[in-house]
């Protein structure tokens, strides 16, 4: 029973980790996109820290079961690498389409 709570409350904290992860990547008003950057890789890798601990909750290596599921594929570590994974690729697309950029995409401006 206290092994199901665990795994719970450390499922919502590797989801609650990966929130600062996106707002700081894209919702930081004035901010430079290096600056952006190093701060996303900071919180990345907290997150990264956070799922990894939820996910050996998940896996229990410390029980010898030959069908035990593998790290990797527990449900927090996969989250995690799919945000990681859609937070670069936007992130890259909106340094390519930043405000210098965005000119050449709209043909008719004055």
């Amino acid at each position: 029973m206290i092994l199901d709570i665990a795994k719970a409350l450390s499922f919502f904290a590797s989801i609650l980790s990966l929130y600062p992860v996106v707002m700081g990547a894209f919702f930081v008003p004035g901010a430079r996109m290096e600056d952006r950057l190093i701060l996303a890789l900071a919180r990345v890798g907290l997150a990264g820290c956070i799922s990894l601990l939820s996910g050996i909750l998940f896996a229990r290596p410390w029980l010898a079961d030959p069908r035990g599921e593998h790290l990797i594929a527990t449900l927090p570590v996969r989250i995690y690498l799919w945000t990681v994974t859609g937070v670069a690729v936007l992130f890259i697309l909106s340094w390519y389409f930043n405000q210098p950029n965005v000119p050449w995409l709209w043909r008719d401006l004055p």
